[in-house]
């Protein structure tokens, strides 16, 4: 279970990264924290690639139909322009994201901010996936969620592509993808 820090004397700030396969409830984690923030009346606000238009166009929308209001945004130096005065910005669907996300998020770190991002750790290839190895390496937080492997029961950390489609992104529901773990995503059956 996650702990947010204790925020004492100067205003400080600190990125939180949430990764995992798809299917793991990272949106649901990142919509949590950004909810419990809300309540302790910090200003918040969360973005999302434009690209990300599977549920909604301005929220940010889990598995299990949660949501919340988002700005959705081309590039990552927009979050920037936007997050002036913010005091805990949420960025979802960090994979999606060009490599200035990173800066972006160790900008607003530094400017007092407390950032939390979520996205998927790994392609359907298994691959490092975007800026998320990097976001995790300068993490001050990092929460690695699992999903439930949908052929044998076990821990899933992989996210197993049903469809031919051979490009990296591919947006996609569990019509496109599911869950498995390390044996089961290997046999590729």
């Amino acid at each position: 279970m996650f702990i947010e820090p204790h925020i004492g004397g100067d205003k400080r700030g600190w990125i939180e990264v949430i990764c995992g396969s798809m299917f793991s409830g990272k949106t649901e984690e990142l919509i949590r924290r950004l909810k419990r923030a809300k309540i302790a009346n910090l200003k918040t606000e969360i973005f999302k690639p434009s690209v990300d238009t599977r549920y909604a166009e301005e929220q940010v929308v889990s598995h299990d139909a949660n949501a919340i209001l988002s700005t959705p945004v081309d590039n990552s130096q927009t979050i920037l322009l936007m997050a002036s005065g913010v005091d805990v910005v949420g960025i979802d669907e960090a994979q999606f994201f060009d490599p200035q996300l990173i800066q972006v998020c160790e900008t607003l770190a530094l400017k007092g901010t407390r950032v939390i991002v979520a996205g998927l750790d790994m392609d359907f290839l298994g691959k490092p996936f975007g800026p998320m190895p990097h976001l995790l390496a300068i993490a001050d937080y990092i929460t690695k969620l699992h999903a439930i492997c949908v052929k044998c029961g076990n821990i899933a950390t992989n996210s197993y592509r049903k469809t031919a489609d051979k490009g990296q992104l591919l947006l996609g529901e569990k019509d496109s993808y599911e869950p498995r773990c390390r044996k089961c995503y290997n046999e590729k059956t």
